[in-house]
């Protein structure tokens, strides 16, 4: 934060007591703003269905599903959260009334007319850049578009999207991998009918990159999708021979992403890398494994099978 930034949010702190309790309570609740992430990708792949419907773009999402993204994001942070039900707006935070609005598309919120005065925790999460913005703002009447449609509905002005109190500031949104493989990439991975060998493209191909539980799911089809992530037949076990290691968010498994010097998986995450033996005195990243080191084999073919991760242990 700047120092011009920080000069900005203390003057909206001292000016707003009961903003400053809200801002106060939501970073205490999330620090680092990684629940408020989650809620948002989670909520986004809950819409895409991608396990039934095998969407992974927003695009195709129906005019319907889209409309109802807002009603979703403000229930899945209500239970992430713990928020009791506001008296006249959605929540109570600390106890004051402060009302949820998302939108997709940045300064897009629809505020209604009966939240002038009220504070609004205002979203907005973007696929498309892998970011999303959560900040507060107390709504007055002059920061207001007037509003043309049939409820009434105002925007905020975008002059005055000064006045917002970020809490996160285009943060990221953990990727969409499938939204951002090249098309040939993409292509390939559902190129074949069944879905093991959907999964063990999806590794092949989306390498050093973290892969959610939904991304999975979009991919397998199946009800046992996590089955075909595993070894003892799955595609831990099936890309082995190829120098594949797929990680988990086990504690053991983020340890040895962190020393290959790849993404750590997070909660509900994998993360593929090719690796090959190295002199460890040679590679600036490397790991002991099966009584040998490893290092990223990048585009060069392994010599051997990938060694046995070690066991999960959380």
């Amino acid at each position: 934060m700047s120092a011009a930034t920080n000069i900005h949010t203390q003057a909206l702190l001292q000016d707003d007591p009961e903003l400053a309790a809200v801002y106060g309570r939501l970073n205490q609740l999330d620090p680092t703003g990684q629940r408020f992430a989650r809620v948002l990708r989670d909520t986004i792949d809950q819409l895409l269905n991608g396990e039934v419907t095998g969407r992974y773009d927003w695009k195709t999402l129906f005019k319907t599903e889209k409309t109802h993204a807002g009603t979703l994001v403000e229930i899945n942070l209500q239970r992430e959260f713990s928020f009791d039900d506001g008296i006249d707006m959605d929540y109570q935070i600390n106890g004051i009334d402060v009302d949820c609005k998302y939108s997709q598309q940045f300064g897009g919120w629809m505020i209604p007319p009966e939240a002038v005065g009220h504070l609004c925790l205002l979203i907005w999460a973007n696929d498309y850049e892998s970011r999303w913005s959560a900040g507060i703002l107390r709504i007055r009447d002059e920061w207001l578009n007037r509003g043309n449609n049939r409820d009434m509905k105002l925007t905020v002005k975008a002059a005055h999207r000064n006045k917002i109190l970020w809490l996160w500031e285009k943060a990221e949104l953990p990727e969409n991998v499938l939204l951002h493989m090249s098309p040939t990439d993409r292509e390939a991975v559902f190129a074949s009918k069944s879905g093991q060998e959907r999964l063990n493209e999806l590794f092949r191909r989306a390498q050093n990159r973290r892969i959610g539980r939904n991304v999975i799911r979009t991919v397998a089809q199946q009800k046992d999708y996590m089955k075909r992530v595993r070894g003892n037949g799955g595609a831990r076990s099936a890309l082995r021979d190829e120098g594949i290691l797929i990680m988990g968010d086990y504690t053991a498994h983020r340890k040895v992403a962190a020393a290959l010097g790849v993404p750590v998986p997070r909660e509900g995450e994998f993360v593929s890398a090719k690796v090959k033996r190295v002199d460890p005195s040679r590679a600036l990243h490397s790991v002991e494994l099966e009584g040998a080191h490893w290092a990223l084999a990048l585009d060069e073919r392994p010599d051997c099978a990938a060694p046995v991760l070690p066991t999960p242990r959380r």
